[in-house]
């Protein structure tokens, strides 16, 4: 069974790596994370730290498709009047002047699917945050404890086992 190269085990674990149980997350590429004019942006942050991301997901999601993995999106967002936005996340949002996070969302869904028992791997070069140290630090939490979210790799890595299949 094939695995890929990654840290700090190769993945997946149990080496049953197949189109049919395999998924492709990509989570909250959008404007307000890695566009012009967007929060990131609006916050003076250095775009090119989010925007880093989109050609090695474009690559990897034109693979995926191709071995049919099944790709799910998601996106960060509020009804227009924000009715639904929790009351915590709205005091934030109102003491900065918006109020989301890019590389938050992205361990907390890893995190929570490793909760659930799914086998979890993060792709450092699709991945981005608004601090290099930050997504730095998101990367080691990952494989702290002999991988207790998952494994991280490169998405060559995961463009060349997905090839193999």
């Amino acid at each position: 069974m094939p695995t890929l190269d990654s840290t700090p085990y190769a993945w997946p674990f149990d080496g049953d790596l197949r189109a049919a149980n395999t998924a492709l997350l990509i989570i909250d590429m959008q404007t307000d994370f890695c566009g012009v004019g967007g929060y990131v942006d609006s916050m003076r942050y250095d775009l090119a730290l989010t925007r880093a991301p989109i050609a090695p997901i474009q690559r990897l999601l034109a693979e995926a498709r191709r071995a049919g993995l099944l790709v799910i999106h998601t996106r960060e967002g509020h009804r227009p009047d924000l009715s639904d936005l929790p009351a915590n996340k709205r005091w934030r949002s109102q003491q900065i002047g918006a109020g989301i996070t890019t590389d938050v969302c992205v361990h907390t869904t890893m995190r929570e699917a490793n909760d659930r028992g799914f086998e979890c791997l993060l792709l450092a070069d699709c991945t981005g945050a608004t601090d290099a140290g930050n997504h730095a630090a998101a990367l080691q939490m990952v494989q702290m404890q002999g991988g207790v979210f998952g494994a991280v790799a490169a998405s060559a890595a995961v463009i060349a086992a997905l090839q193999a299949l």
